[in-house]
């Protein structure tokens, strides 16, 4: 068989052990690794249901040749032989199945996101359109029950933002959001342009998996914090108190600041999340440049200055370059139609990755 048996009772073996586990007095007693066995336990659960429906259709097709060669009646042994057809005809849809569920899956998945929007080429229009992408997660946002909260924001004179910083909180959100990582380009008439041309645009969107202590570890002396008052909205407390905070890492010269939280021990707070992610994201990319070509080009993790997405108000068309998927550009924008780009994206991740495992 193209599946090897052994190794998916070994699977099954591995599963009913977490299964033991969690009713372990010692394992429940400890919530943190009552919780990691629980989310492994749950993670497993679809492959070894698969593998239980592969191994017992093999039981069934031995059993069935058992019989066959001990049954004389010709209707019985007819009655056998349809058993064993319906039980191989299942057999190559488990098998694909289950391949797909084998690939590792990508750690970071579970992780709630940094987002990061700088307008680029484009002037004016630029920071429109990064106010546009903007929205356009804030709906994605709304759509899948997840929280978006301000980090940091620069507004553009003519609307929308020269740079904009915040953090998505939900299930599955790197899931998601990291497709959405690189250039998208925009091509569409300006609300400021009095002659109808069409002008091209562009704003980066950069989207960093949210790292936990245990992930980065940060010596204090390695950090210079400076405080200054928060020009942002507030009422009277702003210019007047210095809550904004600003921290450089000095090893790596890396800079973040916040100054859309109340007081300063919650920017603080902000800060050293950015930071760690950001940290992080610093060695995800050494560890992936170590790897080199075999990254089984996984969509939306590739160069930032690679163009990913063209928006073209005229066409009515949004393209993504990197599976050259085609949608509606007011659907994408406004609408629900990301979500099929990003369904899109992701099965054709999987589909790299599962044709790089064979």
């Amino acid at each position: 068989m193209a599946m090897e048996r052994d190794k998916l009772e070994k699977l099954i073996v591995a599963y009913d052990e977490l299964e033991k586990k969690l009713s372990d007095p010692a394992v429940v007693s400890d919530p943190k690794e009552y919780a990691r066995i629980a989310k492994e336990h749950a993670n497993q659960a679809d492959l070894v249901a698969r593998s239980r429906e592969y191994v017992s259709a093999l039981d069934d097709i031995d059993v069935a040749r058992e019989l066959m060669r001990e049954e004389s009646d010709p209707d019985a042994k007819a009655m056998l032989q349809e058993e064993i057809d319906e039980n191989q005809a299942r057999l190559p849809g488990l098998e694909d199945e289950i391949k797909i569920m084998l690939i590792p899956g990508d750690p970071n998945d579970e992780k709630n996101t940094i987002v990061e929007i700088r307008a680029g080429v484009g002037g004016d229009e630029a920071g429109i359109f990064a106010g546009d992408l903007y929205g356009m997660y804030q709906r994605l946002a709304n759509r899948r029950g997840w929280k978006i909260e301000p980090i940091s924001a620069s507004p553009s004179d003519a609307g929308g933002f020269k740079t904009l910083e915040f953090k998505v909180t939900g299930d599955k959100v790197y899931s998601v959001m990291k497709y959405e990582s690189g250039v998208h380009r925009v091509q569409r008439i300006p609300k400021t342009e009095s002659q109808g041309r069409i002008q091209t645009s562009t704003a980066t969107v950069a989207v960093l998996p949210e790292a936990d202590d245990i992930d980065i570890q940060i010596d204090p002396s390695d950090l210079r914090i400076d405080t200054y008052c928060s020009s942002g909205p507030g009422g009277q407390g702003v210019n007047t108190t210095y809550s904004a905070v600003r921290i450089t890492h000095l090893p790596t010269g890396l800079v973040v600041q916040s100054q859309e939280q109340r007081s300063q021990i919650q920017n603080r707070e902000v800060c050293m999340q950015v930071l760690r992610s950001r940290l992080y994201e610093l060695e995800l990319q050494k560890q992936q440049a170590e790897v080199g070509a075999a990254r089984l080009a996984q969509i939306g993790h590739g160069d930032r200055a690679e163009k990913i997405r063209t928006y073209n108000q005229p066409q009515d068309r949004v393209t993504d370059h990197r599976i050259g998927f085609n949608s509606s550009y007011g659907a994408v924008l406004t609408g629900d139609a990301l979500d099929d780009i990003i369904e899109a994206l992701a099965t054709a991740d999987r589909a790299e990755k599962l044709a790089a495992a064979v």
